[in-house]
């Protein structure tokens, strides 16, 4: 089981190099990498768990965070609808995206930065992203809201990307032209 000690911290290197994609069919060690992965991100979201282990609470995680430098995520989100979306991928990527933005009000945090980092962080309103599952589904899928954000959070950390390198330095709060804000 995968807690807050297997997560890296911002200084460390690996959160700054572009990962390699994982060879399809994924390694034994692959799958059991990426099902930890999502576990981690389920058990943050489960009180109980999350205080008996000491886990800060993420909706994403991306294999360069636990010092695994391959092109993996897991994410657990739930939509303003209510509606969950739950991904471990292999190898996701954006494949299109809208040209509308959306920012989060409450600013972007992440289980590898352990300040806060005010301002917003602008990201496409509309992505479509293609990955392939751990049953080996290929998925091709359409997010917004959210959803879209995390997604675009998590395939960034896989391009050794951290969210404030999309803050303006001069103008934090800057509004994003063009973008619709979504509360969290």
């Amino acid at each position: 089981m995968l807690t807050m000690k297997d997560v890296i911290r911002e200084g460390h290197p690996i959160l700054r190099e572009v990962a390699e994609g994982v060879k399809m069919p994924p390694s034994k060690e692959d799958e059991e990498t990426l099902t930890k992965m999502i576990e981690f991100v389920k058990n943050s979201q489960n009180p109980e768990i999350a205080e008996k282990y000491d886990l800060r609470p993420g909706i994403g995680l991306a294999a360069p965070q636990i010092n695994v430098s391959k092109r993996m995520i897991a994410i657990h989100v739930t939509d303003e609808k209510g509606e969950l979306h739950s991904y471990a991928l292999f190898n996701p990527k954006i494949v299109s995206h809208s040209v509308e933005k959306s920012y989060l009000t409450s600013g972007e945090g992440c289980l590898s930065v352990d300040r806060s980092v005010p301002g917003y962080v602008p990201r496409y309103a509309r992505v479509r992203v293609k990955g392939l599952t751990l049953e080996g589904e290929q998925i091709d899928i359409r997010l917004r809201g959210l959803p879209a954000i995390v997604f675009q959070h998590e395939i960034d950390h896989l391009n050794g990307v951290m969210f404030y390198d999309h803050i303006d330095e001069n103008d934090p709060f800057k509004i994003p032209e063009n973008a619709k804000a979504i509360e969290r």
